[in-house]
């Protein structure tokens, strides 16, 4: 069995007790990239430093220091700095860009004893939702590679899911590291805005909604990623529970989410938790009521750039530059006005619930050469139907996950949200990780 077939619980572990070695999961970690990444494309540049760092860990063993990822290999994506690697957003502008130093959250990982093993792909500036680059190209979903992983995160979910790494980290302005976790079968959580420290690095289109994520395969392995990451206060039980199939957006969901979603609540019922059929009222507020904010803001960042080499750019993002710069400022003031609202309502909502359960995205992963899928629930699909559900928590600040909750008749996965408020990051982890032991017992017997 190769290493990287464990948890990073259990192979920090391993790593700690001596069974295993920093240098010989570094060495399964390169085994499985090799065979699995020239197809998947999760991965866009390795760490040519690897087995000096598993080196430098080991010693570090051997001096008596305690490493609570001991040996863990860890891949960033390409928009988080990691010192003396080329780091590119997945644009061709940033190319030859090197890091000249690490983000804090890759300093902490290493301070922690895990390992950089390289940078997954993303789309380019973390601005869409599938990943596919005029830099990189096209990464696909190990679960079905004529699938799309999503975006921003598909590198980071596709080299967790095949299992070439235990443990990914992302970003999420929007949803970048829920929506591709729920395309793919495993753990994304967005925490509480600034938790986690971000930067230094590359300047935000849109600043104060985006967050450093870890991603893995079981919620266990993203507390001892968040363990690392930052302190978390614990706090008191999330048990009074909303639940909102369309979370008052009247998205339509495609039958095998919705059917999904409703087991997964059932689930949670009767586990004795207390769940009440609630949702915000979002006063007609949705995903693209601030999506001039994004498109603003890239032209400002990167308007005379387009101007002068139109070409360079993804196509999908020019198109994005252009329309920013078309915005007036009555605009952007009501894209911020939408946004500031976004989260007054959310934040009110959860001072009367402790948490909502809702679906990450309301459809499966889709053709992996489409922007969006065709339709949703039987409707033409609007350009932000599939990431309906996922921009409220960045706007509000609030903490965010996305777990497995089944698949859908053709086995590809579907993933459960549970929304909380800001600062019980804690609180929520415990409660995604008591709705994964249910819904993980729900699927092993219907399989048996």
């Amino acid at each position: 069995m190769s290493l990287m077939d464990l948890s990073a619980v259990a192979l920090a572990a391993e790593v700690r007790a001596g069974r295993a070695t920093p240098e010989a999961a570094a060495r399964d970690a390169l085994a499985r990239i090799e065979a699995l990444n020239p197809e998947l494309n999760a991965i866009c540049a390795m760490n040519p430093a690897l087995m000096d760092e598993a080196a430098a860990v080991a010693a570090r063993l051997v001096a008596g220091e305690d490493l609570p990822l001991a040996g863990v290999p860890v891949v960033i994506k390409d928009n988080i700095w990691v010192k003396g690697l080329t780091i590119t957003q997945g644009s061709r502008l940033f190319a030859e860009f090197v890091a000249p130093e690490d983000a804090r959250c890759v300093a902490l990982l290493r301070q922690a004893g895990a390992m950089i093993v390289g940078i997954a792909t993303c789309s380019e500036f973390a601005c869409k939702g599938v990943t596919n680059t005029p830099l990189h190209g096209r990464t696909l979903n190990p679960l079905d590679t004529t699938r799309t992983p999503g975006g921003s995160s598909g590198g980071p979910v596709a080299a967790v899911a095949s299992r070439m790494v235990p443990l990914a980290i992302g970003t999420d302005a929007g949803g970048s590291s829920r929506r591709p976790p729920a395309h793919t079968g495993v753990v994304g959580f967005k925490p509480t805005q600034d938790l986690v420290p971000y930067g230094p690095g590359f300047d935000e289109p849109v600043w104060g909604i985006s967050a450093i994520c870890p991603i893995a395969r079981d919620v266990a392995d993203v507390r001892l990623a968040m363990s690392v990451l930052a302190e978390m206060p614990e706090g008191a039980p999330l048990t009074d529970l909303a639940a909102s199939p369309d979370y008052g957006l009247g998205q339509l969901l495609d039958e095998d989410m919705a059917v999904a979603f409703d087991q997964a609540v059932a689930r949670i019922r009767v586990d004795g938790l207390r769940v009440t059929d609630a949702a915000p009222d979002w006063q007609g507020l949705t995903g693209a009521s601030v999506m001039p904010l994004q498109f603003a803001g890239l032209a400002a960042l990167f308007g005379e750039a387009h101007a002068k080499t139109p070409d360079i750019f993804d196509p999908d993002l020019a198109a994005q530059i252009v329309q920013g710069a078309g915005f007036t400022g009555t605009d952007v003031a009501r894209a911020h006005h939408a946004s500031h609202r976004m989260r007054e309502i959310l934040t009110a909502f959860l001072s009367e619930h402790d948490a909502i359960l809702v679906p990450t995205t309301p459809c499966a992963a889709w053709p992996v050469g489409q922007l969006t899928p065709d339709t949703i629930g039987g409707a033409p699909c609007a350009p932000r139907d599939h990431a309906a559900f996922t921009p409220q928590a960045n706007h509000a600040g609030c903490p965010a996950i996305s777990i497995p909750c089944g698949t859908t008749r053709e086995g590809l996965p579907l993933g459960l949200q549970i929304v909380a408020g800001r600062g019980r990051d804690a609180a929520l982890l415990d409660l995604a990780a008591r709705a994964e032991a249910l819904l993980t017992k729900r699927q092993h017997q219907e399989a048996s």
